[in-house]
């Protein structure tokens, strides 16, 4: 099931944020959203989960809009790992995991066997199990944001957004937690992750959408993508993209930046393949 972003403005106190996206996010597939510091990367995930509201265009799920649908028919197709996650509630792990699980239970229902079931097995595909009984408050921020995505994983959804889900971990955990996404993409889960880090784009992603200013510059495979001179660009960085020797996978490389020219402002960038799908 594709993600269809048609002609997608968004503006914030007369400035726009998110200027005519036109981009498809295949099914199937782990698609990488990635571009520099306030390119619009939260403001797209957040429009396309509705807790923001476009001023225009059209985004579709498998062919429905999923601006029409009802809150909570919307919260058992869309799942969102955000990158700061904080509760009031004093709850334990277990219930914060839980609270995914609330779009698939009737109104005066609480939970069934099958829904614990369901939330062991999403905290143990983050690698949090063993924190189950800990209060979240008392967590890391790398604890905090692995226990956010096994909650969305509760969620059973068919669209997964990942607002940095490595943010705040280590290596092993970053690349766990990447690896899970690709895991969960190749399972049948729509996933788009935005990335600051371009290697992760370039190592685990099918597929990567550039946003620059609120638009959409590229998308296509990462080898398509992530090529020198549009990383030079966007960036403003110079950069090598290698072979990996144990993957294969595009491999970047950036130099000193000292002498590299500031990246071009969005309005010179060409649109190039803003409805690629792997």
């Amino acid at each position: 099931m594709s993600l269809d972003l048609t002609r997608v403005r968004f503006a914030r106190a007369g400035r726009l944020i998110i200027d005519d996206v036109d981009c498809t996010v295949p099914a199937g597939a782990l698609s990488a959203l990635v571009g520099p510091n306030g390119a619009g990367k939260s403001t797209l995930l957040h429009l396309i989960a509705a807790i923001e509201r476009t001023d225009g265009g059209a985004i579709d799920f498998d062919g429905a809009s999923l601006a029409a649908l009802r809150r909570r028919d919307r919260a058992r197709i869309v799942a969102v790992a955000e990158q700061q996650s904080d509760t009031e509630l004093d709850l334990s792990v277990h219930d914060v995991v839980m609270l995914g699980r609330t779009p698939h239970l009737g109104a005066l229902a609480g939970p069934s066997p099958a829904d614990r079931v369901i939330v062991r097995g999403s905290l143990t595909a983050t690698g949090v199990g063993d924190l189950e009984e800990r209060r979240f408050s008392s967590l890391s921020g790398g604890e905090r944001q692995r226990v956010v995505l096994a909650r969305a994983l509760a969620q059973q959804p068919g669209l997964l957004l990942a607002d940095e889900p490595t943010n705040h971990l280590d290596i092993r955990a970053q690349l766990s937690a990447l690896a899970l996404l690709a895991e969960l993409a190749r399972g049948g889960i729509t996933v788009l992750a935005a990335l600051h880090d371009l290697g992760h784009a370039a190592a685990y992603a099918d597929h990567v959408i550039v946003l620059a200013a609120g638009r959409v510059v590229a998308a296509g495979r990462p080898s398509e993508v992530l090529a020198p001179e549009l990383i030079q660009r966007v960036y403003g960085v110079r950069a090598a993209v290698l072979a990996h020797p144990l993957t294969g996978r595009p491999l970047l490389a950036f130099a000193d930046t000292s002498d590299a020219s500031p990246p071009s402002p969005a309005a010179t960038l060409p649109s190039e393949g803003n409805r690629s799908a792997v």
